[in-house]
């Protein structure tokens, strides 16, 4: 049995996916990687939104910090029905902690291949070229996956800072 749904974007996941490149531009304007996340209940309602931060330890990437908060303020069941957004396909870690946490659905902007073609090899940046899908196939459970996004004026909002941070 297939592990991982494959669905396209609502405007509602695009709308939050514009939230992710707020935070991520935060980051950015505090110097440091231009990344951020969030989770949103079933309604769309901000729960958590947490950029990257240069003080926290190095595996606290935005997503990785949301999913741990999230795992201490809400119960497993509740989680269920979250979502996670981000403005890049989260790293193997990042989705392990959505899925340990029980988030049912991933939605993010752009792909880690997408990533690397802006960082190249920058020592901050080491990617993984495992995609979200591959790492949620070897769990046990069914989980929504949405993303790369395909419109054009998102793409261009979530590597703008990018295109500035990596140079």
């Amino acid at each position: 049995m297939k592990k991982v749904k494959k669905e396209n974007a609502t405007e509602k996941d695009i709308k939050l996916l514009y939230e992710t490149v707020r935070i991520a531009h935060e980051a950015f304007e505090n110097g440091n990687h231009p990344f951020g996340a969030l989770l949103a209940d079933n309604n769309g309602n901000i729960l958590i939104e947490r950029g990257n931060n240069k003080n926290d330890s190095p595996c606290l990437h935005a997503e990785t910090s949301v999913m741990i908060e999230a795992g201490r303020r809400y119960s497993p069941k509740f989680l269920e029905s979250c979502s996670l957004y981000t403005n890049f396909e989260p790293c193997v870690m990042c989705t392990g902690a959505a899925y340990w946490t029980n988030v049912s659905k991933i939605v993010f902007g752009l792909t880690e291949k997408q990533l690397l073609e802006l960082t190249g090899s920058n020592e901050e940046n080491p990617t993984f070229s495992m995609p979200t899908e591959e790492v949620l196939e070897h769990g046990q459970r069914q989980m929504v996956v949405v993303g790369p996004i395909e419109d054009e004026k998102l793409k261009q909002a979530i590597i703008k800072d990018h295109l500035d941070f990596w140079k």
